[in-house]
């Protein structure tokens, strides 16, 4: 566990608002049930649990909802799980949120991913590079050490399943217009029971036709009719693919989109009934592109560590093919050429 701890690691599926401190999410619950908001008793238990049921998953997720709805909480998470990251030696990450509107505040899509870069802006703990090398002047940035820590972030933007074809669009065109401070790429993410995959289509082919990297919850629950068209839609990488049938896994192998794969989560949430039956061995032993990620790691108790360290448990890889996984990940990240070169180099020298 302290050789996995110490590896070169890369973040590519994880949720911001679902990666939040236990601390900070005892700290803020308390504030709204401080203001009659909720009743702090009511999720106190669930929020310091280590091992959460489904359910408490969920409850989880309510209460997150109504505790990220202000600037200052969203710089403040922003900061905090970027943090996190770095500590545990992921040198990459690409971090994944739905902006949000909250009329209520005067919060717009624009403004909450504005809080967004605020909160990496003002990381201190660890060096931060979330804009290009061509864009870096244009910001005041916050890499000015050399022996410390360093993280390379580039932000995806998440359309959510309960939105509109317009809203979707809305979100791509905000992307496009934020590729200045490291938004990357396109996510479509939410309730998988929820929304036609025809209503966002032309928001992510906008996307395509702009030059924007996307990635697709996909096969979260059985759907094989969207899992056909999400795959004809050739996306740069896929999440999950917990219920791909035969001529799934085929059409997905054939064309090569690496797949990001959760393990705690997918046992967690029952998409898989037990870590043995895992689709990681049969993509893993096929050579096929995919990368650990945590998904949502305050959710689920989890890090990037643990999902490694899970993995070599369950699956016997040996020291050498850990640190191969690990490496290979780069590959299927949305980064610059440059970026790719300067995580190459850091593997390089952390080769055992």
């Amino acid at each position: 566990m302290a050789w996995i701890n110490s590896l070169p690691k890369i973040e590519l599926h994880a949720h911001l608002n679902g990666s939040i401190r236990d601390s900070t999410l005892l700290e803020l619950a308390r504030v709204l049930g401080d203001e009659g908001v909720i009743v702090f008793t009511d999720v106190e238990d669930v929020i310091k649990k280590n091992e959460r049921s489904l359910a408490e998953v969920f409850k989880l997720f309510d209460l997150i909802h109504k505790l990220t709805t202000d600037h200052k909480t969203v710089t403040r998470i922003t900061r905090e799980v970027v943090e996190d990251f770095a500590l545990e030696n992921v040198v990459y990450l690409e971090l994944r949120t739905t902006p949000k509107r909250n009329d209520s505040i005067g919060m717009s899509k624009r403004s909450y991913m504005e809080a967004v870069i605020e909160g990496l802006k003002s990381i201190s703990e660890v060096d931060v590079e979330f804009v290009s090398a061509s864009d870096s002047r244009k910001l005041d940035n916050v890499c000015d050490g050399i022996h410390r820590k360093k993280i390379y972030v580039r932000l995806l933007l998440s359309i959510d399943r309960r939105e509109t074809t317009e809203s979707a669009i809305e979100t791509v065109k905000l992307a496009l217009e934020m590729k200045n401070v490291g938004v990357v790429g396109i996510d479509l993410s939410g309730n998988p029971l929820v929304g036609e995959w025809s209503t966002f289509l032309p928001a992510l082919q906008l996307a395509r036709d702009n030059d924007l990297y996307i990635t697709l919850h996909c096969g979260e629950v059985p759907n094989p009719k969207e899992i056909q068209a999400m795959l004809d839609f050739k996306p740069h990488r896929i999440g999950h693919a917990c219920f791909f049938k035969d001529e799934d896994w085929t059409k997905l192998k054939y064309l090569r989109i690496p797949v990001e794969i959760c393990l705690t989560s997918n046992i967690i949430t029952k998409s898989i009934s037990s870590i043995d039956i895992h689709h990681f061995a049969d993509l893993y032993n096929a050579k096929h592109p995919l990368i650990l990620c945590t998904d949502d790691f305050g959710v689920f108790s989890t890090s990037l560590s643990n999902e490694y360290a899970l993995a070599v448990r369950s699956f016997g890889l040996s020291k050498e093919e850990t640190f191969t996984l690990a490496k290979t990940a780069i590959d299927a990240t949305f980064a610059e050429d440059e970026v790719k070169q300067q995580l190459s180099l850091i593997y390089d020298l952390a080769s055992p």
